[in-house]
């Protein structure tokens, strides 16, 4: 009987298609509005328009956009109604006063709690494994197919949980206009064990990588590390640990008017307490991103070429 249960349920899992969510509430105040709708593509595509082609062809079955209600009609009419015939898709949203019973918004507190709040906002609606991306990070179509893998071949727990982030080699992240700041991850027989955050990363004079780290000396960095870009895949039941973490964040931090909850925190605590572990699943995608306007001719080049060498079709079916 037991050998049986377990056939039906690998029956079941096999079933199921993962869920992406994609975290779009932020307003981009460096980029100067709303970079999330700025058109990237030959045939005005946004950033997360191959996000949502790359989920669907990799075998994901439904998006989650975490958006705000102040733009959810110019959201919803210039992105999510191009996927609507394609895959399901719902909406969360993260407002500044879904708390837990009991907290309230202090005096003086203007934005909202941070990603692993954003990702509590959908707790209503996810309900399979799911990947976590943000909205305007391009992560090519490797990390995507990668992810659907671990989502739908990773075991359910069996005494921890089992989670995922995609790593990106810091070479491939890197920046020809100007300097990056990334989390380099320690890992540790394939799982992640430690990120050690840099800044001010760029390839220096002789084809040396160099960067600060929190103590401020300069240091070589390996081009070839693998780095986070905030690609995390979950079962289900993460949802239920962001929100023990976040009321104890709350009860610690809920008074200070700009402390955030992130998702790579929930993550560490999780791991180094023993609950769940973490794969660092490596991928050779190339990310692209967007954060002051300087940015955008780059990625419009780079896409562009992915279209060239046929990686994209030059209008998103």
């Amino acid at each position: 009987m037991i050998e049986c249960g377990i056939r039906i349920r690998k029956a079941m899992n096999d079933n199921v298609k993962p869920t992406l969510l994609v975290l779009a509430a932020g307003m981009g105040s460096r980029y100067g509005g709303l970079k999330q709708l700025d058109p990237m593509g030959p045939n005005g595509e946004v950033i997360l328009d191959y996000s949502v082609y790359d989920a669907i062809r990799a075998g994901f079955g439904k998006v989650i956009f975490i958006i705000r209600r102040d733009f959810e009609e110019a959201f919803k009419s210039s992105v999510g109604a191009r996927f609507t015939d394609k895959i399901e898709v719902d909406y969360a949203f993260q407002s500044l006063d879904d708390l837990p019973s009991g907290f309230n918004v202090p005096n003086g507190r203007v934005k909202p709690w941070g990603t692993a709040h954003a990702l509590r906002a959908a707790r209503g609606v996810v309900h399979e494994p799911f990947g976590v991306v943000n909205a305007d990070d391009f992560y090519g179509a490797d990390a995507f197919a990668k992810a659907a893998h671990f989502l739908t071949t990773t075991p359910g727990a069996d005494g921890k949980e089992h989670y995922g982030m995609i790593g990106y080699p810091l070479k491939n992240t890197l920046s020809d206009h100007g300097d990056v700041n990334r989390g380099i991850c320690g890992i540790r027989d394939g799982y992640l064990d430690s990120v050690e955050e840099f800044t001010k990363i760029q390839m220096e004079e002789g084809g040396v990588c160099r960067g600060n780290n929190l103590l401020g000396e300069r240091k070589q960095v390996d081009p070839e590390e693998l780095v986070s870009m905030n690609f995390w895949v979950f079962p289900a039941s993460f949802i239920a640990q962001i929100e023990d973490h976040f009321i104890r964040f709350m009860r610690e931090h809920g008074e200070e008017p700009k402390s955030e909850c992130y998702i790579p925190t929930v993550v560490d605590e999780l791991i180094h307490n023993g609950k769940a572990d973490c794969r660092v699943i490596r991928t050779e995608a190339s990310w692209l991103g967007v954060t002051y306007p300087s940015d955008k001719p780059a990625v419009v080049e780079s896409i562009a070429k992915l279209v060239a060498d046929g990686v994209y079709p030059a209008k998103l079916g």
